[in-house]
């Protein structure tokens, strides 16, 4: 008797199921995602390339109130002969000469220019967008130095094709 009642409710399940995959379903349309790319840093050994050994800078900033308003944030931009290192590529530069952050390079030479992205910002500003390319002149050996008066601003990123 047990067994009869157990499978009248396995066929009652499966009779309702059939019933419920029977009926038409309109397909849920897919959910549009865009591609988001990562980039990272180039692991290409330079100093194997190039027969140079790898040494490390320091970027030191000089600014004027005017050139950064309530303030400017700066990702440096990989490009040879340095590459940044992961923790020190972001640098806040504020009124009345504060500023966060430490501009280390690892590079087969020093540079004669150096490339940001920028925005402006507020010292613990959260990261977002940034606006665009700004190239700027060095001078120094080990110690680099960077006038931010001397930046030459890019094209806004909305800009370039």
């Amino acid at each position: 008797m047990i067994k009869k009642f157990l499978f009248s409710v396995f066929a009652l399940g499966l009779s309702v199921n059939a019933m419920a995959t029977d009926s038409p379903q309109t397909p849920t349309p897919p959910t549009p995602t865009t591609p988001r790319v990562s980039i990272f840093s180039t692991t290409t050994d330079w100093a194997a390339l190039t027969g140079l050994p790898l040494q490390q800078y320091v970027g030191n900033f000089t600014w004027k109130n005017s050139d950064v308003e309530r303030g400017i944030v700066l990702y440096y931009l990989d490009a040879f002969p340095c590459y940044g290192e992961a923790d020190s590529v972001r640098i806040w530069l504020g009124p009345n000469r504060q500023s966060t952050g430490i501009l280390r390079l690892v590079c087969v030479h020093a540079p004669k220019e150096i490339s940001f992205t920028w925005r402006y910002a507020t010292r613990d500003a959260d990261q977002a967008q940034s606006t665009g390319l700004l190239k700027c002149p060095v001078t120094g050996d080990r110690e680099l130095d960077i006038d931010f008066s001397k930046c030459v601003r890019g094209p806004e990123w909305r800009d370039y094709k």
